[in-house]
């Protein structure tokens, strides 16, 4: 029986064609694992009316961790005219199916390295080593909105604030609403997290992304419930910058931050940033992790146009096996991948068509699995 059982999602596009790369490396590492494919994105909403079909998420609980590559999102009105006309007007409605895992499995952390590779001629600056926490499963990615404005939630709102007022000559159907829900629980665990990991690896900085002079609520509590959180760890110097200050910050000086930690939102535009800094999403990996199961998956999109071209750089789904096997306990190998793909951009003689080469998406895994020691 294998050591582990690892579930496969490649899902739309190039996520084929980065995750084929990834079982390059991992062939070449030995690892003792029965992986599982399943099916996930675009092609089972067109073709089911589910993004995520039941099968997928049976097939994770039976799996220690996953393996993800990418899936097409495009708009609620795009979704509905690319269903199978057998499913039209059954009511159904796409959401994101990564999202979706999130939630069923509480994957609260999205944890995103960003490190610049030397070497990389797509590296912002040089030395560039940040780490980011973002909150997976509340925010403003919590995914309760409304459109139109039910008559029952309108009344409520204007009964308990007066901001509403503003509003009172717009129509219930002109008028969409999404909630920033933030719990005292979500806050405190990823704050927890990221303080965890700076301890763990020498870091002295833990910077939370926020905008606690607008959104006095939700911010409000972030904040409150990090200064507890930091009280634990004198060591380390905590903390506050506004989101909109911040994504000016980094850019100008990024080696003085270490550990980022943010809501859902703030998060995934902070990583994004922050990802252009060490070479763009070619080059970027997260985890989505709970406290028993985790999703590792390159951060890019599925770009279809590019699906089959052989032109995707495979380096984001190899960091991402990275990260996987670090997680899974298994150190020396992901030691040796990781040192390998650091080699293999150092020497530059393999480059793919973002990093201005002609490697195809598969010579590049092989090159990495060649330099595995």
């Amino acid at each position: 029986m294998a050591k582990y059982r690892i579930a496969v999602l490649p899902g739309d596009g190039i996520g084929k064609d980065v995750t084929e790369a990834a079982m390059i490396v991992l062939e070449k590492l030995g690892v003792d694992a029965e992986y599982r494919s399943g099916a996930i994105g675009w092609e089972c909403w067109c073709e089911e009316g589910n993004p995520l079909p039941d099968r997928t998420i049976q097939l994770l609980k039976e799996t220690d961790v996953c393996l993800f590559g990418a899936v097409t999102s495009k708009t609620a009105d795009e979704a509905l005219r690319e269903l199978s006309p057998s499913l039209a007007g059954k009511g159904l409605k796409y959401k994101s199916p990564i999202v979706q895992l999130r939630q069923l499995f509480d994957l609260y952390v999205n944890l995103r390295p960003c490190k610049a590779f030397a070497g990389n001629p797509l590296n912002y600056r040089e030395g560039i080593d940040l780490t980011i926490f973002r909150e997976n499963t509340e925010g403003l990615y919590a995914g309760v909105e409304f459109h139109p404005l039910p008559s029952e939630v309108r009344k409520v709102l204007e009964k308990h604030h007066s901001g509403m007022k503003r509003f009172s000559r717009e129509a219930d159907e002109d008028i969409a609403i999404s909630l920033r829900l933030m719990t005292r629980k979500g806050c405190r665990r990823i704050l927890e997290k990221a303080f965890e990991y700076a301890r763990q690896f020498g870091r002295k900085r833990v910077t939370l992304v926020e905008k606690g002079n607008v959104l006095r609520e939700t911010g409000g509590l972030m904040i409150r419930e990090a200064q507890v959180v930091a009280e634990a760890y004198p060591e380390i110097t905590f903390d506050v910058a506004n989101v909109d200050a911040l994504a000016m910050w980094l850019v100008k000086n990024p080696h003085q931050y270490e550990v980022l930690v943010a809501e859902n939102l703030f998060g995934d535009i902070i990583s994004d940033l922050a990802a252009q800094l060490v070479g763009g999403l070619g080059f970027s990996a997260s985890g989505n992790i709970g406290d028993h199961y985790a999703i590792f998956e390159a951060t890019h999109g599925s770009a279809p146009k590019y699906a089959g071209l052989g032109k995707a750089n495979p380096i984001a789904m190899i960091n991402a096996v990275v990260m996987m096997l670090e997680w899974l306990g298994d150190l020396d190998r992901s030691k040796a991948l990781e040192k390998a793909i650091r080699e293999v951009i150092f020497e530059g003689k393999v480059r793919t068509y973002d990093m201005g080469g002609s490697a195809s998406t598969s010579e590049m895994a092989r090159t990495v699995a060649e330099k595995i020691a």
